[in-house]
């Protein structure tokens, strides 16, 4: 709760800038050392302590091939569903020479959105390539994380990931043209 206290009280003045050029100015010249990017790893982690905690089984849904089918996963196999997302790490110390941070409040859904992207071109091995989080500016929580990792020049992955709801990973292939389509979609459950 702390930590969503201090990320709004960093988003807020953001938010409420009235002037856009100068709103943007300002994140452009900000100093990496001194950006504070919210804890994504560590919560999502948390989520998953919540949910192992609550002794509740998500239903695991695996649609492909325009099939769907549904199991129970186990608690133990909650981290490797989710694993592929929970590296690198994402904090304020470790990203910030990589990526910039840019919020805004969407008052057309509601939220306060922190979008993370590249500063330049990142290292091939380096497969994050972007992330939003959404908070709710009423009730100061965080509503839905969004990521982007890029596994091959074919492969994307995307996950979405509703507090204390349900989480999606979606696996995106990408033809020799450049269109992309969805492989598969493997949606956690765990809100009864």
């Amino acid at each position: 709760m702390k930590i969503i206290f201090t990320v709004l009280m960093f988003a807020l003045p953001l938010a409420s800038c009235t002037n856009p050029e100068e709103k943007n100015s300002d994140l452009a010249n900000a100093d990496p050392v001194n950006q504070k990017f919210f804890p994504v790893t560590s919560f999502i982690k948390g989520e998953i302590f919540e949910i192992k905690k609550s002794g509740i089984n998500p239903v695991k849904y695996t649609t492909a091939d325009n099939k769907t089918d549904s199991a129970w996963l186990k608690i133990e196999e909650i981290d490797a569903a989710v694993n592929e997302f929970l590296t690198p790490e994402i904090d304020s110390t470790n990203l910030t020479t990589l990526f910039t941070e840019k919020s805004f409040l969407d008052q057309s859904i509601n939220a306060i959105t922190l979008t993370y992207d590249a500063k330049t071109k990142l290292p091939d091995s380096f497969k994050l390539k972007r992330w939003d989080i959404y908070i709710d500016p009423d009730a100061q929580k965080v509503k839905r994380i969004y990521l982007v990792k890029e596994i091959n020049s074919s492969k994307t992955l995307q996950l979405t990931w509703v507090t204390g709801k349900w989480c999606k990973i979606t696996t995106l292939s990408t033809d020799q043209n450049g269109v992309s389509t969805v492989e598969k979609e493997e949606k956690l459950n765990w809100d009864f």
